[in-house]
């Protein structure tokens, strides 16, 4: 049972997982969040903005991929509380944290927006790939699964986006 930390009765976290660890898989689950909800910002850019030829297939293709990493948010930032720590929810946390640019002010091309798009989902890739260590030290299987999960979406997606950019 969670010991009392004398500050209004509320209880400490004791799952098992120290203070310093719990820290840390946040701090990275953070930097998750803000790539996930920037690619996310990015998708739906694209969605919007998209012309030519193969207007109908993207529209489409983005619609499905920003559906997906908006679901994608809330596990994340839910882990994130599991763990005790606040969710960064604001453009600004997330402009600090994110490892992917803004989108283009001017929509681009449609072959440079899935070029843009493949960098961001292995973008995402890396930054979950690189909390993978501190949970696995942690024995923190629960963002284990949860890292597996975005790995396996955002692998398949870029390979899947790289595929239209082959000739």
């Amino acid at each position: 049972m969670g010991k009392k930390n004398g500050k209004g009765g509320a209880l400490q976290i004791d799952i098992g997982i120290g203070e310093k660890d719990r820290a840390a898989i946040a701090g990275g689950l953070s930097r998750l969040l803000a790539d996930t909800y920037t690619l996310y910002l990015t998708t739906h850019n694209f969605h919007w903005n998209v012309t030519g030829p193969m207007f109908n297939t993207l529209h489409a293709m983005f619609m499905t991929q920003y559906t997906e990493l908006w679901n994608a948010v809330d596990p994340i930032a839910e882990r994130i509380r599991s763990l005790g720590h606040p969710a960064p929810g604001s453009y600004a946390q997330y402009g600090k944290l994110s490892s992917i640019p803004d989108a283009p002010a001017e929509p681009p091309k449609a072959m440079e927006m899935v070029r843009i798009l493949v960098e961001g989902h292995e973008a995402v890739a890396r930054t979950a790939r690189g909390v993978f260590a501190l949970a696995a030290k942690a024995d923190d299987q629960p963002t284990a699964d949860l890292l597996t999960q975005r790995l396996d979406v955002h692998e398949k997606t870029a390979w899947m986006l790289r595929s239209l950019l082959e000739d």
